[in-house]
């Protein structure tokens, strides 16, 4: 990959070529229990933009930029009180969409606060989760993408903080022939249940490949033939501008979604939302045929008030993310990473802030990040040079027809004829809940 692509792609500041074409689109923010009506404060920090959020009165949600527009003091510690966000400096009063409703510090004949707002974005609020909007057009913003996991009730979120840049983290997610050495490569196929998803991962560690444009953005199928006579597929998406579905839950049963928010260029958070009808999905929290947990769950170190003290994991590029040597040497763990979460986490983070592209040596079975690189480069430049609407922007349904999995299907048939056939058995949410009530 030559530089210059390399930097539009991972670059997200306010100006960038990706910063500017990621604007465009709804974006989680925070989950909506880190913000209490009429609590403190909370930094985020999106897209290089420092923010704050904050829950008034009146139980709505305000993200604005960090500074009061009197004097720059940060409103992070301000006062959140009667439905308004007060800079401690001069006793400006902001409400949530950044009007300034006070300025007490002003005699009044000389009061202009009519002509002062705090930079804010238009927040969304549903299911558990916080979405902002930090294109220009606030008057407008588009609709919210139907994404099928973020969609219900009962969905289930958790985060997690990533010390790397946006785009090497999501290509974890995409690059599924890793499955079989990061996280399974100490496993044999007897020591799983005949049915478990992950089995014929453990079968053939070396998947083909089908890959294929998508109007939410790009899908694969890794597939594989299974001990029965059947093919294993393993479906998954990368969708715009920073979503991935991965493949490790079984298909009919349950849907998932991960955000890969950009903080940073070198920092992302991790939104992971799943939802469906089997409790026991995805499969890495599954166990061995012998009931040992397949994997340990992961750590989190308690959240801090800084910009970058939220969801992050008690194991780091500090400790080596807790390898364990003899675990590694004895065959327990492959890498000798207890969690699977950690197993990801440290290969990317060991890449480094940001991967040096001219480094790498791409193989054909990474050919779904070469895929998703060239296709998101392109729509981003398309909006930069031409400005072309980006993919679902004015379409936000196409990203409910995005389901990810893994099963078992005809040996003789397609990517898309595998991925129809799962569809129709589908229990999707909450389209058919919503139908079946009706």
């Amino acid at each position: 990959m030559q530089s210059t692509d390399s930097a539009d792609m991972t670059r997200v500041g306010p100006g960038t070529v990706m910063g500017s074409f990621m604007r465009q689109y709804w974006m989680p923010a925070c989950l909506s229990s880190e913000v209490k009506t009429d609590g403190d404060p909370v930094r985020l920090m999106i897209l290089c933009e420092k923010l704050i959020a904050f829950r008034d009165s009146s139980g709505r949600v305000g993200i604005m930029d960090h500074r009061c527009p009197h004097r720059c003091a940060s409103l992070f510690i301000g006062r959140n009180e009667e439905n308004g966000i007060r800079c401690v400096y001069h006793g400006w009063k902001f409400d949530v969409d950044g009007k300034c409703v006070d300025m007490p510090s002003v005699p009044a004949r000389m009061d202009f606060k009519e002509k002062v707002h705090a930079k804010a974005y238009k927040t969304y609020e549903a299911n558990g989760l916080i979405w902002v909007y930090m294109g220009e057009n606030q008057a407008a913003p588009p609709p919210i993408p139907e994404i099928e996991a973020a969609m219900h009730p009962e969905a289930e979120i958790w985060c997690l903080q990533r010390d790397c840049n946006w785009l090497q983290a999501l290509e974890g997610d995409i690059d599924t022939s890793h499955v079989g050495f990061l996280h399974v490569g100490g496993i044999e196929a007897d020591d799983l249940e005949p049915d478990h998803p992950m089995r014929p991962t453990v079968l053939n560690r070396a998947p083909e490949y089908e890959v294929a444009q998508s109007d939410w953005g790009v899908m694969y199928g890794g597939y594989r033939p299974n001990d029965d006579g059947q093919m294993s597929w393993r479906i998954a998406h990368y969708m715009f501008p920073f979503w991935t579905q991965t493949p490790n839950n079984r298909f009919v049963s349950r849907a998932i979604a991960r955000a890969w928010v950009p903080m940073d260029d070198e920092h992302s958070m991790l939104f992971d939302i799943t939802c469906g009808v089997d409790a026991g999905n995805p499969a890495y929290n599954s166990t061995l045929k012998d009931g040992t947990p397949l994997f340990d769950q992961i750590s989190y170190a308690p959240n801090t008030t800084d910009w970058f003290g939220r969801w992050r994991s008690t194991d780091s590029e500090a400790n080596d993310w807790a390898i364990d040597r003899e675990s590694q040497r004895n065959g327990h763990q492959f890498t000798g990473i207890p969690n699977i979460t950690m197993q990801d986490q440290a290969v990317t983070e060991s890449m480094g802030p940001i991967t040096d592209h001219s480094f790498e040596n791409l193989a054909p079975t990474d050919q779904m990040i070469a895929r998703v690189r060239r296709r998101v480069l392109l729509a981003a430049r398309a909006f930069a040079n031409k400005g072309t609407v980006p993919p679902g922007i004015e379409n936000p349904d196409v990203f409910y027809k995005a389901r990810a999995g893994s099963f078992l299907h005809d040996p003789n048939d397609t990517l898309a004829g595998a991925y129809q056939a799962a569809l129709a058995k589908a229990v999707r949410w909450p389209v058919n809940e919503i139908e079946a009530a009706e």
